[in-house]
C-alpha cells in the first residue's frame, strides 16, 4: 500500500481534484429531493405552475452543474490512475530486469508475465473507482441520512437502522471474499503458463500428436478457474440483493410511519417523497460502494501479488568496481573451488573445483545431457552466481565486479538462438550499438553468415520476424554468434550454439573464430568431439563434476569417460 501511495503522491494535485469534484456533485445531488418536495408541496399543492416551472428549471441546473462535475472527476480520476498503472508497470519491469537467473527460475516466466499484465490493470481499474467513489458514496450516505434528519428526525431513525444492516452484510461478505480473490489469481497463473508452454512447444504438441491431450489439461485448468470464479462470484452476487432487500424495508418503515404522520398532519407528502429519494439515493451509492469494496479486494489482492515481487530482492547486486588492473601473467579466468547449486535443489549441480584459463586459450568442454555444461558456462557469464568458491576474472572475484562491466567483456551465445524483430542491422547492434556495416559484415563472415544475408534483397535491412521466426534453425544461430562476434569479446562463450550447423559449416566457423580473434579466449560447449577435440584444454563434465582436464590426445588415453564419448561418435584406431 506504501508504493501505491507513493505513485499516488507523484500526481498529488490530480489525485485530489478527483474526489473533490465526486463531492462537489453529490453535494447539488442532496438538494434534489428538497426541491422535488417544494414542488409537490407547493406547486402541486397550490396549483402554481410558474412556481413548477422555476423548481424545474432549478433541477435541470443542478443536473447540468453535477454533470459538469463529473466529468471533471472522471477526466482527473482516469488520468490518476493509468499514470499509476503506468508507472508501475515500468518500475516492476526495470525491477525484474535485475533479476539473475536464480529469481527468473523460483517466480516463473508466466507467473512474472500475469503480475505485469493482469495484476497491474487490476490495480489500475481499483484506483480509477476509489478516486470516483471513495468519497462520494459514503458522502451521500452519510448527507442524505444528515438531509433526512432536518426532514423529520422521527421518520430518518429507520436510515440508521438500514445502513448499521447494510455495513454488516457488506463487511462479512468482503470478508469472505477477498482471501477466495487471491485464489482465483493464483489459478489465473497456472491457466497463463500452461497457455505459455502450449504456444512455444505447438510444434512439438502436434510432431507427437498430443494436441488432445494438452487440450484437456487446458480444459481441467479452465474448469478449476472457472469454479474458483463462479464460487467468488455467487458470494458477491449475494451484495446487490441483500442491499436492495434492506433498503426495501427500510423504505417500507418509511411509509409505514411517514403515513401515520401524514395522516395526523405532522409530515406533508412532499416531505414524504423527500426521505423515500433520500433512501434511494442510499441504496444507489451503497451499490456502487458495494461493487467498489468487490474491485478494491481484487486490486489489493492484486496489489499484494506485485508487491511480492518488488519484495524479492535480486541476489545479484548491479554495483561493483568497473575497472580493474590487467597484470602480466595473470589468468584471464580462474576458478577457485567453484560449485553452485540451484535454488530449490537438494545437490550440487557443479560440484568444487580448480581450474586457471590464460589469454588467449580454446577450452573446450564436454559431456553428457546434464551434466551442467550450460550452467558452467553461464557461471562465467554471471548469469548465476557461484553458492561457493570464486570465480576471479583476471586475478579480480567476479562478485566484486559490476555485472554490466563483466557481461561487456563477454560474448555470450545460448544453446537456444534468440533473435528480436526488427532489422537485421538493428540485431546485430546488440552486440555493439555504434557497430559499422563493416564491423557487421565482418563478423557475419567468420560466423559463416554472410552468404545467406547477401542473397537477402535488403541485406542489413532484412527485416526479422518475433523469435527470426523467418529464418531457418541454422540461420539463426549463425547470426546469434555474428552478433557475439561484433563486440569483439575478450571472451567468446559458444554455448552448444552450432548444433544446427552441418559438419563442415562448423569446421569453417571454427577455422574462422581462430584465424580472425586476436587473444580471444573461447569457450566451446559442444556435445561433438569433433567440435572440441582440436581445444587447447577439454573439460569433461560428468553428473557435474569434472571428471578430466586435458588435450584430446591427453582425455583419450586417460580418461573412460571421454573414451566412452569418443566412441559412440568416431570410428576406426583413435575410437
Amino acid at each position: 500500500m506504501k508504493r501505491l501511495l507513493g505513485y499516488l503522491k507523484e500526481h498529488l494535485c490530480v489525485t485530489i481534484l478527483a474526489p473533490l469534484f465526486k463531492m462537489l456533485e453529490a453535494s447539488f445531488e442532496l438538494f434534489v429531493p428538497l426541491v422535488v418536495a417544494s414542488m409537490i408541496d407547493v406547486g402541486i399543492g397550490h396549483h402554481d405552475i410558474g412556481y413548477l416551472w422555476k423548481m424545474g428549471g432549478l433541477l435541470i441546473l443542478l443536473g447540468i452543474i453535477g454533470f459538469s462535475f463529473s466529468i471533471t472527476a472522471q477526466y482527473f480520476a482516469a488520468r490518476s490512475a493509468v499514470y499509476t498503472g503506468k508507472s508501475m508497470r515500468s518500475d516492476l519491469f526495470a525491477h525484474m530486469n535485475r533479476f539473475s537467473y536464480q529469481e527468473i527460475d523460483q517466480v516463473g516466466t508466466s507467473t512474472l508475465i500475469n503480475r505485469m499484465s493482469n495484476d497491474i490493470n487490476q490495480v489500475q481499474n481499483g484506483v480509477n473507482m476509489f478516486l470516483r467513489l471513495f468519497l462520494r458514496s459514503p458522502f451521500v450516505v452519510f448527507g442524505a441520512m444528515f438531509m433526512a434528519f432536518t426532514v423529520d428526525h422521527k421518520a430518518a431513525v429507520s436510515f440508521v437502522f438500514t445502513i448499521t444492516a447494510l455495513a454488516v452484510v457488506v463487511g462479512l461478505i468482503l470478508w469472505i471474499t477477498m482471501p477466495m480473490y487471491k485464489k482465483v489469481q493464483k489459478q489465473v497463473d497456472g491457466v497463463l503458463k500452461s497457455t505459455r508452454e502450449n504456444l512455444l512447444g505447438i510444434r512439438v504438441i502436434r510432431a507427437f500428436n498430443r494436441q488432445r491431450s494438452e487440450e484437456e489439461n487446458f480444459r481441467l485448468q479452465s474448469r478449476q478457474l472457472y469454479s474458483k470464479q463462479i464460487h467468488v462470484g455467487k458470494i458477491s452476487a449475494l451484495l446487490n440483493p441483500l442491499t436492495y432487500m434492506i433498503i426495501n424495508w427500510g423504505i417500507i418503515a418509511i411509509l409505514w410511519s411517514g403515513g401515520k404522520q401524514v395522516d395526523l398532519g405532522y409530515l406533508t407528502q412532499g416531505q414524504i417523497i423527500a426521505l423515500i429519494n433520500y433512501m434511494s439515493q442510499i441504496l444507489v451509492e451503497l451499490v456502487k460502494l458495494a461493487n467498489l469494496l468487490i474491485i478494491l479486494s481484487r486490486a489489493f489482492a492484486s496489489l499484494d501479488r506485485v508487491d511480492q515481487i518488488f519484495a524479492l530482492e535480486p541476489s545479484m547486486k548491479e554495483t561493483g568496481k568497473t575497472d580493474i588492473e590487467e597484470k602480466k601473467d595473470t589468468p584471464i579466468l580462474e576458478f577457485k573451488d567453484t560449485s553452485f547449486v540451484y535454488h530449490g535443489a537438494r545437490k550440487e549441480t557443479i560440484h568444487p573445483f580448480d581450474f586457471a584459463v590464460k589469454e588467449g586459450e580454446t577450452i573446450g568442454v564436454i559431456g553428457g545431457t546434464g551434466s551442467g555444461k550450460s550452467t558452467f558456462v553461464s557461471l562465467i557469464a554471471r548469469l548465476y552466481d557461484v553458492t561457493s568458491g570464486r570465480i576471479l576474472y583476471r586475478g579480480v572475484d567476479e562478485k566484486e565486479l559490476k555485472p554490466e562491466f563483466i557481461r561487456g567483456k563477454i560474448g555470450f551465445v545460448p544453446q537456444k538462438a534468440s533473435l528480436f524483430e526488427g532489422s537485421l542491422r538493428d540485431n546485430m547492434k546488440w552486440g555493439k550499438e555504434d557497430a559499422t556495416d563493416e564491423e557487421i559484415y565482418q563478423a557475419l563472415d567468420i560466423a559463416q553468415a554472410r552468404e545467406f544475408v547477401d542473397q537477402k534483397e535488403q541485406g542489413l535491412d532484412f527485416r526479422i520476424e518475433q523469435n527470426g521466426g523467418n529464418l531457418s534453425g541454422g540461420q539463426k544461430q549463425r547470426l546469434t554468434i555474428a552478433r557475439a562476434l561484433v563486440r569483439k569479446p575478450e571472451i567468446l562463450i559458444l554455448d552448444d550454439s552450432a548444433s544446427a550447423l552441418d559438419f563442415a559449416t562448423d569446421a569453417r566457423l571454427r577455422k574462422a573464430i581462430k584465424e580472425n580473434t586476436d587473444n580471444m579466449t573461447v569457450f566451446l560447449v559442444s556435445q561433438r568431439v569433433s567440435t572440441i577435440r582440436n581445444a587447447d584444454h577439454i573439460l569433461v563434465l560428468d553428473d557435474g563434476k569434472i571428471a578430466g582436464i586435458g588435450t584430446h590426445l591427453q582425455l583419450l588415453k586417460e580418461n573412460q569417460v571421454y573414451k566412452e564419448i569418443c566412441a559412440s561418435q568416431m570410428a576406426g584406431e583413435e575410437a
